[in-house]
């Protein structure tokens, strides 16, 4: 191939005045390049250089050997040096030697060349002045290696060693990213500089070498456009402040950086470090690898391969690319890394365990006894110390068995017991004890109660590949199986809904000959009862396999799993208990949850009302006092509507709801009450124990209750009884303010409203039933009618005057449902009414 030419220097002033020139260049190059070329070639002279150097000084100058690509995807490789004073005296003077390198810019195509930076100091880079003679010939390849001085490069390594890994890292950003900030190389010897960039190339895959444009000086690196830019330390400075755009390495002035965590970068610069840098061609060369070009793995089996000590990360990323790719490695190279990786504990990690795990079951069966027994031990010590996945003991022969129980025996025995080790690991130590023939009895109970406390809080985080082995069926440690199991029965009996999660996240399976009666319900029921929950329970406790007389706590838990932590309705309850009968509820201490179904259901559940009897008759002895006091509120409204209570009956709801009922209780209770109020043969007696509690919530329920729609209908329908709720509702005006306002609001919100859509016909019928209630009822009515004579008849009735008086002769007391006089011995004293 012809690489053309250019040389570029001082001469004396051309036609145009110019003492900057192409002095010679190869034939054909169009002078699109030429103008291209001339942008990138130039050469400034260091801050303090001398105007007038030696010749000794002129070696001292820093030389530019830089690699660009130009517009059209070739690249320019140049050499640019400075000579000294020029023709016309003028210091500045440099010269340049440029090789076109016309091939397009393609990192994935393969180049047979030397890497650009390896023609540092190249025979073939021209004197320091322009060949004689003019045009020069073009160039077969790129110029010829220069020689290496190894021990001066194994010098420079070691010295800039804490600055390598993130140097790679870096170096690996700029190939992939293409926004990557640039590279600034701060050193006073521009060779160091060419090192370092050696030092890139070596590392990257050899193709993308091709392409790292870089150069080993400039004055100006702000204007510097290539990937990697050396300066002199006096230029380093500028740069500060500037971490978008450079990373800049001054081992002079800058401490080392921490060690950056790419485990790929870490890997190369040990390799640097320990001078086997024929690894990274070897890594390229692995057969049946395709691995990616900066990944971890290839490049760290061959490093622990050749006997160099990498970190953990390092270690887990050769174990875990070998696995995959045992047949890339020949038997030397395998057997060195699983002795690697077998090596003292170190700073192992459970990553690094794992990985030599999964690299131990690759070579199973696979590789001799000498490659897989190293990994064996190395994963077993890792997952004893550190935690992680434990590979089968069992691969092992007697010698290391016996080897590694006497050595890992009182670290494992001390792991199982140790509360922060994760359920998954303790499992796989079990396993591995039994294998090792580690004795483990005595700590069996402890760790089993342990691991079912682990399942039942998290079930997906403690089910992990060990634990699944531990209970499966048949082929588990049943030992260890039966423990965990027992006790996650005992656990589900106190949490059932926490053993039906248990079920619902992960695939434990029972069989039919263990007695869990808890666990089987909770396996049952994964889910949700649906339908008809009283079906789910019976069938819950049928599938427990347990008598109710020698596991009354069954009940309990078939009765959680169905309701959860809410009671049944009070219908459900009735059923309940009425199928099971009390002396199950009672042992299994389900009936509060029973009674609780009663207490709590709505005021228009009438199975309430039937259950609480129930519960009154078969628990009795068990009730606690504000329990008691509930259900008898029950028991009441019930008797109220069928009709079975005696007299008192308001006062008795009055006094139950001093023992603290529940509030759904209550408000049953007293709309019951207040219905029997508002019906037809309501006794005066109880009217007036109504009118005298001034119970707050008594008064509302009797409120809420009048405005119901039979009331209404019935007030309309019915002169007397509508004649009778208007006396009622106007007695008493000397009552306290509860009572004040309840009647204001009976007779302004609930009689009002009928009366004024009474027919006139209608209207004379009432007036002539409050006539018959004798007194000035009608009169009173007539006066309430009125409009604006409400607040007047208010004022009659509560004004102070009329607080002691005696009804009018002939006014009717206040009279019952039926229509007839309270009789004398009632509570209301008789200068009371009106």
């Amino acid at each position: 191939m012809n690489l053309a030419q250019m040389h570029y220097t001082s001469a004396p002033p051309g036609p145009d005045g110019s003492g900057f020139r192409f002095t010679a260049v190869s034939p054909g190059v169009p002078s699109s390049l030429l103008r291209e070329a001339e942008q990138l070639i130039g050469y400034e002279p260091p801050r303090d250089a001398p105007p007038r150097p030696s010749a000794d000084q002129l070696g001292a100058f820093p030389q530019a050997l830089s690699l660009n690509v130009l517009a059209d995807g070739s690249r320019l490789l140049a050499r640019s040096v400075y000579t000294g004073a020029d023709y016309s005296g003028r210091w500045g003077n440099f010269h340049a030697h440029a090789v076109h390198l016309p091939q397009p810019a393609d990192p994935d195509r393969p180049a047979e060349w030397p890497l650009p930076i390896t023609s540092w100091g190249s025979r073939q880079w021209a004197a320091d002045s322009p060949p004689a003679g003019a045009p020069v010939p073009p160039l077969a390849s790129v110029p010829a290696p220069g020689p290496l001085d190894v021990g001066a490069l194994a010098a420079f390594v070691a010295a800039r060693g804490p600055w390598l890994a993130g140097f790679f890292a870096d170096v690996r950003r700029l190939v992939e990213e293409p926004a990557a900030p640039q590279l600034v190389l701060v050193e006073q010897d521009s060779e160091a500089v060419a090192w370092w960039i050696l030092l890139a190339c070596s590392v990257l895959p050899h193709r993308r070498g091709q392409w790292l444009t870089f150069t080993t000086y400039t004055r100006r690196p702000q204007l510097a456009r290539q990937q990697i830019i050396g300066v002199v330390p006096e230029d380093g400075p500028s740069l500060a402040g500037q971490e978008h755009r450079y990373r800049v390495y001054d081992a002079a002035r800058a401490a080392a950086p921490a060690p950056d965590p790419d485990p790929w970068a870490q890997t190369a610069a040990l390799i640097w470090q320990a001078q086997r840098q024929d690894l990274f061609a070897d890594v390229r060369r692995l057969p049946g690898g395709r691995c990616g070009p900066y990944e971890a793995g290839p490049l760290a089996a061959l490093a622990l391969a050749a006997g160099i000590g990498l970190d953990s990360a390092g270690r887990a990323a050769a174990a875990d690319w070998a696995a995959g790719h045992r047949e890339a490695l020949d038997g030397v190279r395998l057997h060195a890394l699983a002795r690697a990786l077998g090596g003292p504990a170190g700073d192992r990690g459970p990553e690094e365990a794992a990985a030599s795990g999964r690299l131990l079951t690759a070579l199973a069966g696979w590789a001799p006894p000498a490659v897989s027994e190293p990994l064996v031990e190395l994963a077993l010590a890792g997952a004893v110390r550190s935690g992680g996945a434990v590979p089968p003991a069992g691969v092992l022969g007697e010698a290391a068995r016996a080897r590694l129980a006497a050595g890992l025996g009182p670290e494992l025995r001390a792991a199982l017991t140790d509360p922060e080790r994760e359920p998954d690991d303790r499992a796989g130590l079990l396993r591995a004890a039994a294998e090792l023939g580690v004795g483990t009895a005595d700590l069996l109970p402890d760790v089993a109660r342990q691991l079912a406390r682990a399942l039942i809080a998290d079930p997906e985080r403690a089910y992990g590949e060990a634990m699944r082995a531990a209970l499966a069926e048949p082929a588990g440690q049943a030992e260890l199986r039966s423990l965990v199991l027992d006790r996650l029965d005992a656990l589900a009996a106190g949490d059932p809904a926490a053993g039906a999660r248990l079920f619902a996240l992960i695939p434990l399976r029972l069989t039919g000959a263990e007695p869990l009666p808890h666990l089987r319900m909770c396996a049952r029921a994964v889910g949700g009862a649906g339908g008809d929950r009283v079906k789910a329970l019976t069938g819950l406790v049928e599938h427990s396999g347990a008598s109710l007389e020698e596991e009354p706590l069954v009940l309990r838990s078939a009765m959680r799993l169905v309701w959860g932590a809410q009671p049944p309705t009070a219908g459900e309850a009735w059923l309940v208990l009425s199928a099971l009968g009390d002396r199950a509820h009672r042992e299994a201490g389900t009936w509060e949850l029973l009674a609780q179904a009663a207490v709590c259901a709505p005021a228009d559940d009438r199975y309430a009302e039937e259950l609480a009897v129930e519960l009154l008759r078969r628990f009795s002895a068990e009730l606690p006092a504000p329990l008691r006091s509930s259900l008898l509120l029950l028991e009441l409204a019930r008797n109220l509507r069928a009709g079975e209570t005696g007299a008192g009956w308001v006062r008795q709801a009055l006094d139950l709801r001093t023992l603290d009922p529940t509030p759904t209780a209550r408000e049953h209770a007293y709309a019951a009450v207040a219905a029997r109020l508002l019906a037809e043969d309501r006794p005066g007696s109880e009217v007036r124990a109504l009118v005298e509690s001034n119970d707050a919530e008594l008064l509302a329920a009797y409120r809420r209750a009048a405005r119901q729609p039979q009331v209404s209908d019935r007030l309309g329908r019915d002169p007397r009884y509508a004649a009778e709720c208007f006396a009622t509702w106007s007695s008493q005006p000397q009552a306290g303010p509860v009572w004040q306002e309840a009647r204001t609001d009976l007779l302004d919100g609930v009689l009002r409203p009928v009366v004024r859509g009474l027919a006139p016909a209608e209207l004379k019928a009432l007036e002539e039933a409050l006539a018959r209630l004798g007194g000035r009822w009608a009169e009173d009515f007539r006066g309430w009618q009125r409009p604006g004579a409400f607040g007047r008849l208010r004022d009659r009735f509560g004004g102070s005057g009329r607080r002691g008086a005696k009804p009018p002769p002939g006014g009717p007391p206040l009279r019952g449902g039926s229509g007839g006089p309270i009789a004398p011995g009632d509570s209301a004293g008789e200068g009371r009414w009106r």
